[in-house]
């Protein structure tokens, strides 16, 4: 069995204008000081991380990794999800999804999912670059505005949704598969990939790649109702990526899943802090170190309540108490007794049969 990699950080909530939050050094520098050993990079920021120049350029990966280094850091992931969110986006999130993009994209949604495709097959060269096996990013969605089936939804939607989908990701998948790296997709609300049944949808419509993975997140899955701890049972060959996040869900005689249109401190589900919530990990880091999971656990921090900068002091901290050392020996083993097959035949009353 294997011992999880971390603690690990996603930066992506916690980079801004100044120190020590405003370059990548200085975050490197911080997120040591917390406790965490590994980084996971969102790339959109170029102060911060510029995808296209690792992309292309061995030298400047070997800086990053060098820096990171020197402060007993590692990359875990590169981040692509709002990239990804780009594949596919439905028109009526075509504004708001702008802002994700170039100016010079938007208000053209085709060149926009031109810029989104070309991010991703940089993330795959970047990520090839810096030795790094498996990237995080989401799926983008076509059919979300439909998930509540009123009205009606036509016969044929969904699937002509996933077809789409499946023909925009399988090229990118194809482009990992070729700098040998998984495509770990962060199954989330928003997404069209969003639980267990619509990542097979996907899979179907992808041939099974081996390189359509998937990024555990048992936050959005206790938000949605679903059994997060099963999931890891169905789906731990897949599972390629973990961010470890809280959340808690307190329906009331007002709101229950939906959340009544209220602000994330006034919902029902809420993502919290680790140990805030309600999600039990000592469940699901035992599933993870039985399933040999061969990766990070990586601290996303989301909480409508607490300061990100305790958060992610005390999140460390938590995931270090939560990784198991596997064992490297079975725990009665100083009692075995030596036994030939003879002795088994013996023990099940079979040698005579044997003769």
């Amino acid at each position: 069995m294997k011992t999880l990699l971390g603690p690990g950080i996603f930066l992506a909530q916690f980079i801004g204008n100044h120190a020590p939050f405003d370059t990548l050094s200085h975050l490197a520098s911080w997120a040591a000081a917390q406790g965490f050993r590994g980084v996971q990079l969102p790339t959109l920021n170029e102060p911060v991380f510029d995808l296209r120049r690792a992309a292309e350029c061995q030298t400047y990966c070997d800086e990053i990794t060098g820096m990171l280094a020197t402060h007993g850091l590692v990359i875990t992931e590169l981040s692509t999800h709002l990239q990804g969110q780009l594949i596919a986006s439905h028109p009526a999130y075509d504004r708001l999804f702008d802002g994700f993009a170039p100016e010079a994209v938007r208000g053209n949604p085709d060149a926009r999912a031109a810029w989104a495709n070309e991010q991703l097959l940089l993330a795959a060269q970047a990520s090839r670059r810096l030795g790094l096996s498996t990237h995080v990013t989401f799926s983008g969605a076509l059919a979300w505005p439909y998930l509540y089936p009123w009205p009606q939804r036509p016969a044929g939607l969904i699937d002509a949704a996933f077809a789409e989908l499946g023909r925009r990701w399988r090229p990118l998948l194809d482009a990992f598969d070729d700098a040998g790296v998984d495509v770990c997709f962060e199954l989330h609300p928003g997404e069209d990939l969003f639980d267990g049944v619509t990542f097979e949808r996907f899979l179907a419509t992808v041939n099974d790649h081996q390189r359509a993975n998937i990024l555990y997140d048992p936050s959005h899955m206790l938000l949605q109702q679903l059994d997060y701890a099963a999931f890891i049972d169905i789906y731990h060959e897949r599972i390629r990526a973990f961010h470890v996040k809280d959340a808690e869900f307190r329906p009331s005689g007002r709101q229950g899943v939906y959340g009544g249109y209220e602000n994330w401190v006034d919902r029902a589900g809420r993502f919290r802090s680790l140990g805030d919530g309600q999600i039990d990990f000592s469940v699901i880091f035992s599933k993870m170190a039985h399933y040999d999971f061969p990766g990070w656990a990586v601290l996303e921090w989301e909480c409508a309540l607490k300061h990100p900068e305790a958060g992610a002091k005390e999140g460390a901290a938590f995931i270090e108490r939560h990784i198991i050392p596997v064992a490297q020996r079975a725990f009665d083993g100083f009692a075995a007794v030596p036994t030939s097959a003879e002795d088994i035949r013996a023990l099940l009353g079979t040698e005579t049969a044997a003769r």
